[in-house]
């Protein structure tokens, strides 16, 4: 094998281990990382790509990591403080679109965590569609991620 037929197999392969797909709904780059090695809390980060004609919608997170799991967002309150709050209705993915979740935005919200999560390890989470329905996704532990690993552009 060529050292060219190496490297791409193994971007290939980098790829696709990071990458889950719920129907045509492509979930890719996720991450998982608490703010603390002893934290009850934790968040998850991917992105969202919507590759059907038709707009769908994540209305849902479950693990087995954690007592509760929520869609959040940071919002802007009447003070310019900066809140952590549930996301109601769910998180729109347009058609042929994409949604990023990130630091400071969108995320995945781990509440009373069982255990620390460690670097490394890797945590199951369910995500539910609206249309797509349910997909498992296996989400690394990743406390090194740099907060602007997802500025991508589409």
């Amino acid at each position: 094998m060529t050292l060219t037929r190496f490297f791409s197999a193994a971007i290939a392969a980098g790829f696709l281990a990071t990458t889950a797909y719920a129907g045509e709904i492509m979930i890719k780059d996720p991450y998982v990382r608490s703010s603390t090695p002893t934290s009850k809390t934790g968040a998850a980060f991917f992105s969202l790509m919507n590759h059907t004609d038709a707009d769908d919608r994540l209305i849902a997170a479950s693990s087995d990591v954690a007592g509760r799991v929520e869609l959040h967002t940071h919002l802007e309150d009447a003070n310019g403080v900066m809140r952590m709050t549930e996301i109601e209705g769910g998180i729109p993915i347009a058609a042929g679109g994409m949604h990023v979740l990130k630091r400071g935005g969108d995320h995945v919200m781990f509440m009373g965590l069982s255990e620390p999560l460690v670097q490394g390890s890797e945590v199951t989470v369910t995500l539910t569609f609206e249309k797509a329905g349910e997909v498992e996704v296996q989400i690394p532990v990743d406390h090194e991620r740099k907060p602007d690993h997802a500025a991508m552009s589409h």
